[in-house]
């Protein structure tokens, strides 16, 4: 590939590849491209919606095709005339209930391996905005093809890719977006229709294509999918809004529906297309763009609309010919799915194309490479807020950790709820990661797992850093010994449930409740309890105030008879059990350990 003539004159001229080179390379390659081409068959396929009256409302009727490998068909029509809907039903993505069958080879489809011979390329450009077209190609080559043997190999179908849709002077440019500065709308939409023609697959489905680009892009984008259609034999069906002479000239099949309910009206060559309104009694008139015409008569409510002239004339004419073709493709059988798949040397059965442990080794290297590229994730978000919120709530609570427990309770309620809401930074990049995660799982590029443990990975770890930062700040500020920072980094919402008591209202936890009873079994002691003041009735909470310094307090003990006693406790005392010694009057045990 590296040393083709044609290959280097287009590279150099970002020029796309002529059929005529890829064909060569293909030949050249077909170890690499080979695959089995696949008809697609459809009878009878249609949709209705419920209405809240009880009806049916028909989207779509009933109508019935078929299309050979190789071939690039073209779904025309009005708005509402189900161009999407049957797109929808035959790429196997339509959730709601239909009628009717759709057949590949003649076999039946099935839900599991279907997607690994299809690939269906969506309205939106759904892509990470710091990740390079050569990335976004490599990517799907590598989660929907089979390991190559090596780099050279690795990289010569992307690289064939990227000259075929005219992206080899931007390959390493980013993808772009609203944050960071990319290539140009036509280039991001072709970008999408290298990565499906990347996966290898014999049946590919375009939802509107070329909808928002320019003539010219447009006719780029048809252009390169008619030499990956002939060169590589993918069956290609495409939703196109009335395209330019060229552009409609270049496909080989026509589908055109009627609105209201959607109908067909012509299905054929596009070739013929004309001869054939000319014959219905309705010719194209000069200097007249064919496919525009053919919007305006099959559009209700406009002054040329003869759709159910049309409606009845296919019905009449052209559905006995295509029904009789639909009965050929049921009956003729050909390869199946896992036949299909198992044609390709080093291919595997089931959903995916590559085993878990490969999805993920891509999902995290994608993940690092677009964070580490994305200011706003790796500094912004990462670490510069929360040393900016650490500081302000950390300079609201400066010498706090020299006031008594009570009034040092706001700084551990804040405390507590930075560490609980801290991974809600992180939230606005990953609803924008859930959107291309949704696109590519439904590909069957990737578990849902993978995607998970992905991000895991590098989110769990950066958000750490920044709550470690965060908590650092708070505590200086506040004034409290660094010797207690353990208990923050390793659980200060649990030792705040268990070592810290704010007032009788707070019940005795389970825990606490049997090490008490632990505690009493092995030495026949009691638990022992602080208050920040010597009051009469004092507070139930425990002498050592975990991390949180208290002034000279009474320990008040409590014995296994439930009787209050009070005992004299020195400042300073340990957070571990200690022994205390008690004045003679408590009774026999000398001794009460201090959890």
């Amino acid at each position: 590939l590296a040393h083709h003539p044609p290959f280097i004159t287009m590279v150099q001229q970002n020029m796309p590849l002529s059929m005529e080179a890829l064909n060569d390379i293909s030949k050249a390659n077909s170890a690499r491209f080979a695959r089995a081409g696949a008809s697609l068959t459809f009878k009878d396929l249609g949709f209705a919606v419920p209405l809240s009256s009880g009806e049916t409302k028909s989207i779509l009727e009933p109508c019935s095709g078929h299309f050979e490998p190789g071939e690039l068909v073209a779904l025309m029509g009005p708005s509402g005339c189900g161009k999407s809907t049957l797109l929808d039903m035959l790429a196997m993505k339509k959730t709601s209930v239909y009628s009717g069958e759709v057949l590949v080879n003649g076999h039946t489809r099935d839900a599991r391996s279907f997607p690994r011979i299809a690939v269906y390329v969506g309205q939106e450009d759904v892509m990470p905005e710091y990740w390079t077209v050569r990335e976004a190609v490599k990517f799907n080559a590598a989660l929907k093809t089979r390991r190559p043997k090596t780099k050279i190999e690795g990289e010569a179908p992307v690289d064939l890719l990227l000259a075929a849709f005219g992206l080899a002077s931007v390959a390493d440019t980013y993808i772009g977006g609203s944050s960071v500065r990319g290539i140009s709308g036509g280039q991001r939409r072709r970008v999408t229709l290298a990565r499906g023609v990347a996966a290898q697959a014999s049946l590919m489905f375009c939802d509107e294509p070329t909808s928002g680009l320019s003539a010219t892009d447009a006719e780029l984008c048809v252009k390169a999918l008619r030499t990956i259609a002939k060169a590589l034999n993918v069956l290609i069906v495409v939703v196109i809004h009335q395209p330019r002479v060229e552009v409609a000239q270049m496909f080989d099949q026509l589908v055109l529906l009627a609105a209201n309910p959607g109908r067909m009206c012509y299905m054929g060559p596009m070739a013929q297309a004309v001869s054939y309104m000319e014959s219905c009694g309705r010719p194209v008139p000069e200097h007249v763009n064919p496919a525009d015409y053919f919007l305006d008569i099959v559009t209700p409510g406009l002054r040329l609309d003869a759709s159910d002239h049309f409606a009845a004339m296919f019905k009449q004419h052209l559905e006995p010919q295509i029904l009789s073709k639909v009965e050929w493709g049921l009956e003729t059988k050909g390869l199946t799915i896992e036949e299909m798949l198992l044609a390709q040397p080093g291919a595997r059965l089931g959903h995916y194309a590559v085993p878990f442990h490969k999805q993920f080794q891509q999902l995290l290297r994608r993940k690092l490479a677009i964070t580490l590229r994305n200011p706003l994730a790796l500094v912004g978000i990462g670490l510069m807020l929360p040393v900016v919120f650490g500081t302000f709530v950390g300079a609201m609570f400066t010498g706090f950790g020299h006031q008594p427990l009570l009034q040092q309770m706001g700084f551990v309620f804040i405390l507590i709820t930075v560490l609980g809401l801290g991974g809600m930074q992180l939230m606005p990049i990953l609803i924008e990661e859930r959107r291309f995660m949704k696109h590519e799982t439904s590909e069957a590029l990737y578990s849902e797992g993978a995607s998970v443990l992905a991000s895991f990975c590098v989110d769990v770890p950066l958000s750490s850093v920044g709550a470690a930062l965060e908590i650092l700040i708070m505590f200086s500020f506040a004034g409290f010994d660094p010797v207690h920072l353990n208990c923050i980094f390793f659980g200060a919402c649990w030792r705040s449930l268990f070592t810290t008591r704010s007032s009788a209202s707070w019940p005795p936890s389970r825990l606490m409740v049997s090490r008490r009873r632990r505690w009493q079994r092995r030495s026949s002691r009691s638990s022992c309890f602080a208050t920040a003041s010597s009051s009469a009735k004092p507070a139930r909470r425990p002498s050592c105030s975990g991390f949180l310094p208290s002034p000279p307090t009474a320990t008040l003990c409590r014995p296994s008879h439930s009787t209050w006693r009070r005992a004299a406790v020195p400042w300073g005392s340990p957070c571990l059990p200690a022994p205390v010694t008690l004045p003679a009057r408590m009774g026999r045990a000398s001794q009460f350990w201090c959890p």
